[in-house]
């Protein structure tokens, strides 16, 4: 099974309208540098989707280089923030509903808890 979770911490960032899917590692890590002004080596996730909706990358920087995971839907399209160019983090449970064709925001779903101390 594929672990897109990094051993660090990490944030999720959505290049939200559409990417060229044609970018591969290099292309991806430009635009995330000079487009967005983020840092690629970061331990961030950074993904990316088509005009159709229907096809999505995700970048990141392990400790010896970059990965990139692709997923196509076969038969649906993704719920992809329509905005042109801009950046949106989101958060690990919003990137998990995105990849399974859910919308960013899911009114019915349970609200995240923060840990707490038992005393």
């Amino acid at each position: 099974m594929l672990n897109l979770t990094p051993s660090v911490p990490t944030r999720v960032f959505l290049a939200t309208g559409a990417t060229d899917m044609r970018n591969s590692i290099d292309g991806l890590a430009s635009l995330v540098k000079y487009q967005f002004k983020l840092d690629p080596f970061s331990s961030n996730l950074f993904v990316f989707c088509n005009r159709q909706k229907d096809k999505i990358k995700v970048l990141y920087w392990q400790e010896t280089g970059f990965t990139l995971w692709y997923k196509r839907l076969e038969k649906s399209r993704y719920k992809w923030p329509d905005s042109a160019d801009e950046i949106m983090a989101v958060s690990d449970r919003q990137l998990s509903w995105l990849l399974d064709g859910l919308a960013l925001e899911q009114p019915k779903a349970h609200k995240e808890v923060t840990a707490r101390v038992m005393f």
